[in-house]
């Protein structure tokens, strides 16, 4: 590990990875990290069983003041490689800002970066929003975007919160609000996003909340066809929203 604790960067980026010998977009990160030199980028090998991982390591070996490649041998799922890639990097690096990106980077890194100039002495959370508008490219199947509609529309029900996207993998944190929400485990592999929420609403409390999150409408979202996610969740997912609704209607 050659990237010191002490050196302060801008923003960490977890990027959770499994099985994406075939969609990593190398050029896209090499040419990211070559022109900002205050960001960290944090892998998460996901107990991947093709080329991830040595893929991952070349970059690592290539940057490494810049590149971490912190892996598992097991497959934990989504949410727990990311929730123990943003804790691993608490306590083991130094920066302003931590946000969670996917792998094949349908949100650009450049995007997800320039999302900390949003931040200020009252927001604490960013995220992004796949919001059709004329001079925006969001680019989705059919099926994602209308199933995704409906899923928003009850995920904005359980949370009592007036919010168009939870499920975009683009979030940024401040460090200190990172450290809190990512403590314990999450019940969802996938939606555990919905979770986040709550935590954030728990933490501040309803009365002050708004005025900590903002929703960035994104200007480019690009659906690279290659979910992780199984036909078979669809059927798992009802479950999943029926727990995390039990959650949040729970007091801490």
């Amino acid at each position: 590990m050659n990237i010191l604790p002490s050196q302060k960067m801008h923003i960490c980026i977890v990027i959770p990875c499994y099985n994406e010998e075939k969609g990593l977009v190398l050029q896209e990160y090499i040419r990211f990290i070559e022109k900002n030199p205050a960001v960290l980028i944090c892998f998460v090998n996901d107990g991947s069983t093709d080329a991830t991982l040595e893929i991952l390591k070349g970059l690592e070996n290539r940057f490494p003041k810049q590149v971490f490649a912190h892996t598992y041998s097991k497959n934990l799922g989504k949410a727990e490689a990311i929730r123990s890639g943003v804790h691993f990097c608490n306590e083991k690096y130094t920066f302003d800002y931590i946000a969670y990106l996917d792998a094949d980077l349908a949100t650009s890194l450049e995007e997800c970066s320039a999302m900390t100039s949003y931040f200020n002495d009252k927001i604490t959370f960013v995220f992004g929003s796949r919001i059709r508008r004329i001079g925006a490219v969001i680019q989705r199947s059919p099926f994602r975007f209308i199933t995704g509609r409906i899923i928003a529309t009850i995920i904005s029900h359980i949370l009592k919160l007036k919010v168009y996207d939870t499920q975009c993998g683009c979030k940024v944190f401040s460090k200190t609000l990172s450290e809190e929400v990512f403590k314990q485990p999450f019940v969802s592999k996938w939606l555990f996003d919905v979770e986040l929420f709550d935590r954030i609403i728990k933490f501040y409390g309803r009365k002050i909340v708004l005025e900590k999150m903002l929703e960035v409408p994104l200007l480019r979202w690009v659906d690279r066809g290659d979910s992780k996610v199984k036909a078979s969740y669809f059927l798992k997912l009802w479950v999943d929203l029926y727990r995390i609704n039990k959650i949040c209607k729970s007091k801490n």
